[in-house]
């Protein structure tokens, strides 16, 4: 352990600049990504794989100062992945899954945020700490289904169901957090003998976020949609779906919304609006560079995967693991059933909803800063909070894109060699 901490130092000394750091990043997230073929796992393993070697785990090439300088990677590829979804999220294609999708999405947040409330109740016996908990549950990370179905090209409704599902839940999770927090932070206040907050004036955050994000979206899109059609060369049409991205996401950061429900109502407004040659040209385009933005992404998400944090699971966070896990997956199931879905949906959809990562320590770290300033009891839920689903999340990168892999190939819409 010595000697980690004295080559920690030694790498820290040498400040290297951000740009080798990068380079680095690329070849060997690249290269490792390519030797998961051999195992028959996704690429993006790889990347996080060496993201952790890299980071504070293991040579410290990354730590967390150079991780916060080249955070705005993260928040860029979580932009074109959001926009991604929102370009796949036709109406007419939407109006023919029907209302088995809505159900879908609708069972599984609820009942994925119904388990883990009851089961962390159950194992805490602390009803705001399990309303916390619950209502984190739903947040997926897009990215992580969004780099299988790209690098495997999965076709078909299976597919289709997995961008509605992953593009549409986040948006619903902050809503149930929004609620859930409220109710929590009711509790503890109520326990300390404080007078609680109206309940509506607890609300009101979430709820403009999410109005927020759409109209912003919305305007973007126009906006968007409006230049893309006096744009003939298919390299100005993806400067300006650079532009888009770059503009909105700095947005949102700056106004404190979501970037991924924000970028996916933009996508949504494009695909809706514009012609196929269009879309056709948008699609090439976007295909040239997410595969180079899910390598910087996957990379630096390993880097955030710190390995130490895994003996901190303990009981309640293999209740956590195993409650979202029967959660989602159950809820997708009962949702397609009663919606009348592919068989295979009902069978295999879960599979690809398990990854999270980004909007759930995102959540949790909201509840470390609001929590922590209402009571003693606040401050220990913060903290657990925070220590639990970052453990957490390290579980589900890793099981999540494997799981979407399979699901897809028991599905049939995708060949693995």
């Amino acid at each position: 352990m010595g000697i980690l901490v004295h080559f920690h130092q030694w790498i820290e000394g040498l400040g290297l600049p951000l740009l080798l750091i990068a380079g680095i990043m690329i070849f060997a997230g690249f290269y490792f990504g390519k030797t998961m073929k051999f195992i028959k796992l996704p690429s993006i393993i790889g990347y996080m794989i060496i993201g952790v070697v890299l980071g504070p785990s293991l040579l410290n090439l990354l730590p967390e100062a150079v991780q916060g300088n080249l955070s705005f990677l993260t928040s860029l590829a979580l932009g074109f992945v959001a926009i991604s979804i929102g370009l796949e999220l036709k109406f007419s294609t939407l109006k023919k899954q029907g209302s088995a999708i809505i159900l879908i999405i609708l069972m599984e947040s609820f009942l994925a945020f119904f388990a883990v409330t009851a089961v962390v109740y159950l194992v805490t016996h602390d009803l705001p700490l399990a309303l916390i908990f619950g209502a984190i549950a739903p947040a997926s990370a897009p990215a992580g289904t969004v780099a299988v179905i790209q690098e495997y090209k999965a076709k078909g409704p299976m597919t289709s169901a997995l961008f509605s599902v992953v593009g549409f839940d986040d948006g619903l999770c902050i809503i149930i957090f929004g609620f859930a927090s409220a109710f929590a932070k009711n509790i503890l206040l109520g326990a300390e003998g404080a007078v609680s907050p109206n309940f509506w004036l607890l609300m009101g955050p979430p709820l403009l976020e999410i109005g927020l994000s759409i109209v912003i979206g919305s305007i973007m899109g126009v906006v968007f949609s409006f230049l893309v059609r006096r744009l003939k060369n298919g390299r100005d049409i993806l400067i300006l779906i650079f532009g888009s991205v770059l503009l909105t996401t700095g947005l949102c950061e700056f106004m404190h919304l979501s970037l991924i429900l924000t970028n996916m109502v933009t996508g949504i407004f494009i695909i809706n609006t514009q012609t196929s040659s269009i879309i056709k040209k948008i699609s090439d385009e976007l295909s040239m560079v997410m595969p180079l933005l899910f390598i910087l992404f996957f990379v630096l998400a390993g880097a955030n995967l710190h390995v130490a944090a895994l003996p901190s699971l303990g009981l309640l966070g293999m209740a956590y693991i195993l409650a979202r896990t029967a959660g989602l997956m159950g809820g997708a199931s009962l949702g397609a059933t009663i919606g009348k879905a592919e068989p295979m949906l009902k069978k295999y959809l879960g599979m690809g909803i398990l990854s999270q990562a980004g909007v759930a320590i995102g959540l949790a770290l909201i509840v470390k800063q609001e929590f922590s300033h209402i009571s003693p009891w606040g401050e220990i839920i913060g903290n657990t909070v925070i220590t639990t689903v970052t453990a957490t999340c390290i579980f589900f990168e890793i099981i999540g894109p494997v799981l979407t892999r399979h699901g897809l190939q028991k599905a049939g819409e995708i060949k693995v060699s």
